[in-house]
């Protein structure tokens, strides 16, 4: 029979990783993610995977989140050469963010050295390389949404938009099991049905096997125009202070939803700041990418854009200020009022926000804004969670700026998004939450128990099933 090891994402959010494996020993790893939070969590990314890379016949990827794609460099350099598929846009998205993930790597492994060196102790290898990661680019397979491809002998794989970021997809497998086939759907990070650009998840009707996020399994979102209003008196309240806006974002799908956002704002005469900064090297070139496939954007907000003259996110906003290089960057830290900065990563645990912490966080009249979610273990939760000073590059930071988390800005489903888009899936499949936190997860397998009346697994690490 065709089984299924739930390897990652189980009981916690981040590290996807799946292995399907065929009756006739096809083997087929879905996702490959990276563990992101605190630092028994990211220790895991060294753990050895409980298969052997050189023997997988193909990998299959969602999107190109790295808590989906991030150990991709390591697989290769463990041996793997065969297929990676993905959507043609996850491809492209699948560069920046593995050489960017892989310089850091190699960053990190040499800052470490330095200190490791002045102490006698021996030197650390970098998690994986940038050459690593440029061999993992090229065994990049691009496909179409609606696609139906044959990945590896009885296992046919069509991915389907799941409206999370550009490119992100729901994946639906079919596995030969000896004149059966099994119907496994796995629905990735399904996006937030009010997100901007973003087209609704697909609907599927048919599974044997259904495997379903629940990274907001516990809640509902709050709707996105009050959000959006709750932004807007944000922006005005930091105006008639004088202070910066810092605002820590995702390079890739937060940051373009923000920018659409700040645009409608500044088309409606409602923006008081004078200069928007987006100062991210990656958030830069994924807004190009974005640029390039407009056309999956939804069809409401392309005729908003296109009512503009314009096709670029970026242009939406003409005040938009792009800072890729070091010296850009360094040179908003002069800019003491009137300014939104806009920089990775999205949980402060690095990348440029950390900089404008350092010039900001200790102001009163600093509004700092999270759109989305902070895991346990970051910076941001910390902030997030009330700390009073913080470590910020080696120095402790007071926060004396105003904290603000705005709910509606999930690019996720929320817990009714998530119960609709399982309802629709006829003779219940047999359902397994992943991707979830385990009290996030107990409340979704409650909702589907008290509103579906379909008992939901939630699986332990390492876990088999038959497909």
């Amino acid at each position: 029979m065709a089984l299924l090891t739930f390897i990652g994402a189980i009981q916690q959010v981040t590290g996807s990783c799946y292995l399907v494996e065929s009756r006739d020993g096809a083997k087929v790893l879905l996702e490959c993610g990276m563990h992101q939070g605190r630092r028994q969590e990211e220790d895991q990314n060294r753990s050895s995977f409980p298969f052997d890379p050189s023997s997988l016949d193909a990998v299959v990827i969602s999107h190109a989140h790295l808590d989906h794609s991030g150990l991709l460099p390591r697989l290769v350099a463990e041996g793997y050469r065969g297929p990676i598929h993905a959507t043609d846009a996850s491809c492209e998205l699948l560069e920046l963010m593995l050489l960017d993930s892989a310089f850091l790597q190699e960053k990190d492994a040499e800052w470490e050295n330095r200190w490791r060196a002045r102490q006698g102790k021996p030197a650390v290898q970098p998690l994986y390389t940038i050459a690593n990661a440029e061999q993992a680019l090229s065994q990049r397979r691009p496909h179409a949404y609606g696609e139906p491809v044959e990945v590896a002998k009885g296992v046919q794989v069509t991915f389907h938009n799941a409206g999370h970021i550009l490119g992100s997809a729901i994946v639906e497998m079919q596995v030969e099991d000896h004149h059966l086939r099994r119907h496994l759907v796995f629905s990735g990070d399904l996006g937030n049905t009010c997100s901007p650009l973003m087209q609704p998840p697909v609907q599927l009707r048919q599974a044997d096997v259904l495997l379903m996020e629940s990274t907001y399994g516990d809640r509902d979102h709050r709707r996105s125009d009050e959000t959006l209003e709750e932004l807007a008196d944000i922006l005005q309240q930091a105006h008639r202070e004088g202070g910066n806006v810092l605002i820590p974002s995702f390079a890739v799908g937060r940051t373009q939803d923000l920018i659409y956002y700040l645009g409608r704002f500044y088309q409606e005469g409602r923006l008081p700041q004078q200069a928007v900064f987006l100062d991210s090297p990656m958030a830069i070139r994924a807004n190009a990418i974005y640029s390039r496939f407009h056309e999956q954007f939804a069809a409401a907000d392309r005729a908003a854009l296109a009512a503009k003259g314009v096709k670029r996110v970026e242009d939406w906003l003409p005040i938009l200020r792009c800072t890729p290089t070091a010296d850009e960057s360094m040179a908003i830290n002069r800019i003491k009022s009137g300014a939104i900065i806009i920089a990775g990563a999205g949980m402060c645990n690095g990348g440029r926000i950390v900089h404008h912490f350092k010039h900001n966080l200790w102001r009163e009249n600093c509004h700092l804004v999270f759109p989305g979610f902070q895991a346990k273990g970051t910076l941001g939760r910390l902030i997030v969670d009330g700390a009073e000073t913080v470590k910020v590059l080696h120095q402790r930071i007071a926060v004396k700026a105003k904290v603000h988390t705005l709910g509606g800005f999930s690019a996720h489903a929320g817990q009714s998004q998530l119960l609709d888009w399982a309802s629709q899936f006829e003779h219940h499949p047999e359902l397994y939450l992943v991707h979830g936190e385990l009290e996030k997860m107990q409340a979704l397998q409650e909702a589907l128990r008290e509103r579906l009346n379909w008992i939901a697994n939630i699986p332990e690490p390492g876990e088999q099933i038959a497909l």
